[in-house]
């Protein structure tokens, strides 16, 4: 019997064999041993797949309702300088009218 490696994503030691790939039962993540190891850190997308990075450009896609103001965050509103971070908004940035803000990268796109 081969050693089979734990799940690279949840950690699960559960995983097997199905052909040349490896599966988590529990996440059902697939991977095999020529991928390499997840990149370092995390990566994130906007809505339409293309990385972001500390200091990017990106376009609101969506109006975006906002908690305590009178007017939404308009589709195209154009937000610079924006700061990636973890935790449930994947964006900090500041955007003229309504100040610092937190966004997901789902409601973005990179200009």
């Amino acid at each position: 019997m081969t050693d089979v490696p734990a799940c690279p994503k949840c950690g699960c030691d559960y995983a097997y064999e199905d052909g040349a790939l490896f599966v988590c039962p529990e996440c059902a993540h697939e991977w095999s041993d020529a991928q390499p190891a997840e990149a370092e850190g995390r990566v994130w997308r906007d809505a339409n797949g293309n990385i972001l990075q500390d200091g990017d450009t990106v376009a609101v896609i969506k109006d975006l309702k906002v908690k305590g103001a009178s007017k939404p965050v308009k589709v195209g509103t154009v937000v610079k300088n924006i700061r990636l971070v973890e935790g449930d908004h994947d964006i900090d940035c500041k955007i003229d009218g309504f100040g610092a803000m937190g966004l997901k990268t789902e409601f973005v796109k990179k200009v």
